[in-house]
């Protein structure tokens, strides 16, 4: 997907919400347990409640990966039936993939290209030649992380090097890297007065920015310093609107939860 295909989707939705499908077996509704492929009739169900409340979907592949070869036929099944019924929709593989150059040629098609996502998240520890093999993919696009949300960010990832925070080091090389232009980042809404910072360096990329409601971020805070001419976030809420809800009618809570979240974006974009 195009940059500006999912521009056009945030203006048309009046959202900029992506929606973290984190499916844990113990935490959803207890009638699904019985059905043949409980994690996807899971995500099925939030993804027709929710899906004009959004413009991205992110799977977090642990929870996909701990079930074995079933949660990865899931999130095949999950992948497949949002492309398929939902194609306007903006994909992430929450993947945080980053090794050697073989390595990660493979690991991109592996999401890139069989799985067709339009995007993966990737650890950039290793250097240009662990993500480049990413950015190589014609309109898909890699979201390096930059500076997370977790309490231990501040172990490296704020580390004063040359004066510098190291946070600042890794953006400012990453765009000297081939096809720097389909880079994307993540910032955790946690550390909203570091936007501003961020912003001055990339001010022209989007932010993936998850943390916003269970975890304590706050989104006028996160849109006072990130928002930029094409708005330029994408904000992730995973718990707090999947697991709105327990019983039958968890759908119509997640989708209000959606919609509060949905509600405020639309103020805020009426004011740019």
């Amino acid at each position: 997907m195009k940059i500006q295909d999912l521009v056009a989707q945030i203006k048309k939705k009046k959202s900029f919400l992506c929606i973290g499908l984190d499916v844990d077996l113990t935490k959803i509704p207890q009638h699904l347990l019985v059905t043949e492929d409980p994690i996807f009739e899971f995500n099925k169900v939030i993804i027709d409640a929710t899906h004009h409340l959004c413009v991205s979907y992110k799977p977090n592949t642990a929870f996909y990966e701990a079930y074995g070869l079933k949660g990865w036929k899931s999130l095949e099944k999950t992948i497949q039936y949002l492309n398929t019924n939902y194609p306007e929709i903006y994909t992430i593989a929450d993947a945080k993939r980053g090794d050697i150059g073989n390595t990660s040629t493979m690991y991109a098609k592996a999401f890139l290209e069989d799985l067709a996502f339009d995007s993966v998240t990737v650890a950039p520890y290793m250097g240009k030649d662990s993500i480049e093999p990413f950015l190589a993919f014609k309109n898909k696009h890699t979201i390096m992380l930059a500076l997370t949300s977790n309490k231990g960010a501040f172990d490296f990832q704020t580390k004063q090097i040359d004066g510098k925070e190291l946070y600042k080091h890794v953006l400012e090389t990453s765009k000297t890297w081939d096809n720097a232009e389909n880079l994307m980042y993540v910032v955790g809404a946690t550390k909203a007065e570091y936007f501003k910072e961020i912003r001055k360096i990339v001010p022209n990329s989007f932010l993936l920015v998850p943390g916003v409601g269970a975890q304590g971020g706050n989104l006028q805070d996160v849109c006072k310093y990130g928002l930029n001419e094409t708005i330029g976030l994408l904000i992730n809420s995973s718990r707090g609107i999947i697991y709105a809800g327990n019983d039958e009618n968890f759908a119509a809570a997640a989708a209000q939860k959606a919609a509060e979240l949905q509600t405020q974006m639309e103020v805020i974009l009426q004011k740019m």
